[in-house]
């Protein structure tokens, strides 16, 4: 039996990076994917069963340490949510919920990297100030003209790093810029609908300076109805110091008197945007919660 790390899912098959190569391998039918189940996803460490035609069948799924639910990529080290400075221009509630996600999956390493910086009109020096005030790394860079990508590449060194993000932000461009080799794909955002288009088909492991870039498809919305509402507010770093200290626990921050939490966004302990955006993800997730159970109902 051969241990190996999942690079890539694709048509049923998945292509395990084994010391006996690369082994396209089917599913025993227990780890196939259910409803309750993320199933086997590119970054799992899986074992192997080699067959004499060269082919492989898992066996095993070994233990996780972090799973990124959307894209479904596990065994992270680091994830770089990667949005553009115009062209599409950044939705603030989308970015926030993309924090959310990185943080719900455990995930130690969070970067936030903008690209296109070389068409943005403004202070490009204060640009998501805010969020680096709240901790998260801030690499301000451009595909096209190369503005930031040595630190993007410092960054890289020896992670497994995912770029998450909305279509047409350019990762795949970004990702090619650090590294011609890896050719990826690149698409132009559609003067219509102002979205990009899709270019990455599929989340693949590529190998990168000791470790792997992981190139991700797009999307413009995700849903978060499996986080537990009680679990959000640790996804908001700058709650955390304040939670616990609400008069009534639990809280939710958001109707209650006397909540601490309230209370450090009045005296701009925390930031209006960022409240704001966790009210939103809060009614959201209660919403689709409540038509997910009557969708079981009936």
């Amino acid at each position: 039996m051969l241990e190996g790390r999942v690079i890539k899912a694709y048509n049923s098959f998945f292509y395990v990076a084994t010391s006996e190569g690369l082994i396209s391998s089917k599913l025993r039918g227990k780890f196939k994917k259910t409803r309750k189940s993320t199933g086997v996803v590119p970054g799992d460490r899986v074992a192997v069963e080699l067959l004499p035609d060269g082919t492989g069948v898992i066996e095993r799924l070994l233990p996780r340490m972090n799973l990124l639910r959307r894209p479904a990529v596990a065994n992270l080290t680091q994830v770089v949510l990667t949005f553009a400075a115009a062209q599409p221009d950044l939705h603030p509630l989308l970015l926030n919920r993309f924090l959310v996600l990185a943080e719900w999956s455990g995930i130690d390493k969070i970067i936030l990297c903008i690209n296109k910086m070389d068409l943005y009109a403004g202070d490009g020096a204060s640009f998501l100030a805010l969020y680096e005030d709240i901790g998260y790394p801030v690499l301000r860079v451009s595909a096209h003209t190369g503005e930031g990508l040595a630190a993007l590449r410092e960054h890289l060194c020896g992670e497994t790093s995912v770029f998450a993000g909305p279509s047409g932000v350019g990762k795949s461009s970004l990702m090619n810029a650090i590294d011609p080799s890896l050719a990826l794909q690149t698409g132009e955002v559609s003067d219509k609908i102002k979205r990009g288009r899709h270019t990455t088909r599929v989340a693949e492991l590529l190998p990168y300076a000791g470790g792997y870039v992981v190139d991700t498809p797009g999307f413009s919305a995700m849903e978060l109805t499996e986080l537990d509402t009680a679990v959000l507010p640790d996804c908001f770093p700058e709650f955390r110091p304040y939670l616990g200290h609400c008069r009534f626990q639990p809280c939710s921050h958001s109707h209650e008197p006397d909540c601490a939490v309230k209370a450090a966004v009045a005296s701009g302990a925390i930031a209006e945007e960022r409240y704001q955006a966790y009210l939103s993800i809060l009614s959201e997730i209660k919403e689709n919660q409540v038509i997910a159970r009557k969708k079981e109902y009936k």
